[in-house]
């Protein structure tokens, strides 16, 4: 390892000089208070009558003395300069609210009345509301013919991102413009999540919807009734745009079913009927700053207090370095002091002292074979390897650490969750294991609101209402609110489950691995479905 590289163990690496500088001053110090000591003694007697008088200072005695206080300094200094080793988790204490961001990813939203065009004006907009929303968790619905959900409610801010870039018309699959069926899955998943504090659906669309004006008002009023704000949020303009796409790697422009090319207009009347009907704030296109007027919006409402994990980096070690300074000054001090005896119990009652204080902060012994197979096990789920990966999280499920044994019953969970999503006939046998390591989790942190999540989507594939039909959820991951019941019960809807939520302490992209294969899957049997049973949008109305 190279200096450089060394240098990121040390937190200030300025004050190495300081902890070099500090033991030999102090060593040149005490060393001159010695000899100044003896040279005044050497004026009452003999150098053999002062060694028998006071052999607390002769050159052996002294010399011990100052390697103890230089080697005391030194650790003192290497504490200063902040030694680091270990993982630890930084957690933030924010307050916040709940947003759904139902967005329009219709063909439609590709006109370029509005530069580059709505749809990239859009993600615009949404970069910096989250910018100027720290606190607050998001969750991302896309919707055209049909609704999506791309992530559950998240302050994962890289999982966001991932889903934001890769948002276009082609991720929902279904032409058209489905206001209704945005607003009812927004409001069912707003609905899943039972922690305090105010709920919003942000809806941004260019306006043109194709379903029923009275189910749109039904949805909004429904979404009133049940506590949530709803702003919806204009784009586009009246002289309206063609909608360039590409075919066969040429650029063309939409046309309808008679050949005609299709000019799409920004439609504001329904966007504010909706915000009329769930007594919402309605943001017209024409607003120069709608990212500043959500937050306005935003801040009205009671936000939630949540700890946040910001992130993991190397953890602060410099009290075994202040502990082992302490234990050589009580050493030196003890060592000074026997010859009388109240110092000497002073001296020990001191020593004892820091003793037990050493004792009490000492961490708990962690289980080391547990960690190990912990590690095997979620290593071997990462490679997909479902079946082998049982056996070593069913050990580690039972250690005695409870960390290791609560991350390890959650990997166990998901493993037999995704069998069970991924089997087409006997996955009753999967998804009860899946149920019984996550009431295993619940029976002793009823507040984790991950595995309260995977405990329902386990449930509803069992009752069959949840199956084959979440494909690519999930994702979003660490951010799960806090629920006082186990099994929530949302209104009813037509749009499929949200995938798992992924393992604590993994990053998005890695619990994307786990579900990777089973989304595969799963995108056939949704497209299958969707053939059989989602109704075709009116012809000539696919945008």
């Amino acid at each position: 390892m190279s200096f450089p590289e060394a240098l990121r163990y040390i937190q200030w690496p300025w004050a190495l000089a300081v902890a070099i500088a500090l033991p030999v001053i102090t060593a040149w110090l005490l060393r001159w208070g010695l000899r100044a000591r003896r040279q005044r003694l050497s004026r009452l007697g003999t150098e053999s009558m002062i060694a028998r008088l006071a052999p607390s200072i002769t050159a052996q005695r002294g010399r011990s003395a100052i390697l103890r206080a230089a080697l005391a300094t030194l650790l003192l200094g290497i504490a200063l300069a902040g030694p680091r080793w270990g993982v630890e988790q930084t957690v933030v204490k924010q307050e916040g609210v709940d947003v759904v961001l139902a967005l329009d990813a219709s063909l439609s939203m590709l006109a370029t009345d509005v530069r580059p065009n709505r749809l990239q004006a859009m993600k615009q907009e949404i970069d910096r509301l989250r910018d100027l929303s720290p606190g607050d968790r998001f969750g991302l619905l896309a919707f055209a013919g049909r609704s999506y959900i791309l992530t559950p409610l998240t302050v994962d801010n890289s999982a966001l991102d991932l889903y934001l870039q890769n948002l276009d018309p082609s991720i929902v699959g279904q032409g058209g413009s489905s206001l209704s069926s945005a607003l009812r899955q927004a409001t069912n998943l707003l609905g899943l999540n039972k922690t305090p504090g105010d709920k919003v659906i942000v809806l941004m669309s260019d306006g043109e919807g194709f379903d029923d004006p009275d189910a749109v008002l039904a949805e909004a009023r429904r979404a009133r009734e049940m506590g949530f704000m709803v702003v919806t949020v204009g784009f586009g303009t009246a002289q309206g745009s063609t909608i360039p796409i590409v075919e066969n790697r040429v650029v063309t422009q939409k046309r309808d079913e008679n050949g005609n090319v299709v000019v799409t207009h920004y439609d504001p009347s329904l966007l504010k009927s909706i915000a009329a009907e769930a007594k919402g704030i309605f943001i017209d296109a024409q607003s120069a700053d709608k990212a500043g007027r959500i937050r306005q919006a935003l801040n009205a409402l009671h936000a939630n207090p949540r700890s946040v994990v910001s992130g993991e980096n190397l953890g602060t070690q410099y009290q075994w370095f202040v502990l082992g300074a302490l234990l050589l000054l009580a050493l030196d001090t003890f060592l000074q002091t026997r010859r009388r005896a109240r110092r000497a119990v002073a001296a020990a009652a001191t020593t004892a002292t820091m003793l037990l204080l050493t004792i009490s902060c000492r961490r708990p012994e962690r289980d080391k074979p547990g960690i190990a197979l912990y590690n095997n096990g979620t290593q071997t789920l990462l490679r997909d390897s479902l079946a082998a990966a049982i056996p070593p999280l069913t050990r580690a499920a039972d250690s005695r650490d409870a960390e290791v044994r609560h991350h390890a019953r959650f990997n166990l969970g998901l493993d037999y969750l995704v069998q069970g999503r991924r089997a087409r006939d006997s996955a009753d046998a999967q998804l009860d294991s899946a149920l019984f390591r996550y009431k295993q989790i619940l029976e002793v942190a009823a507040a984790d609101s991950d595995a309260r999540w995977n405990y329902e989507l386990a449930l509803r594939q069992k009752k069959g209402g949840g199956g084959g039909g979440g494909g690519g959820g999930g994702g979003g991951g660490g951010g799960g609110g806090q629920s006082n019941n186990p099994n929530p019960s949302p209104a009813p809807s037509q749009n499929p489950s949200p995938a798992p939520k992924p393992v604590p302490g993994m990053t998005p992209q890695q619990a994307e691995a786990v579900l990777n294969a089973a989304e595969d899957r799963e995108t056939d049997v949704q497209g299958k479905r969707q053939k059989r049973n989602v109704p075709t949008p009116p012809r000539g109305k696919d945008w």
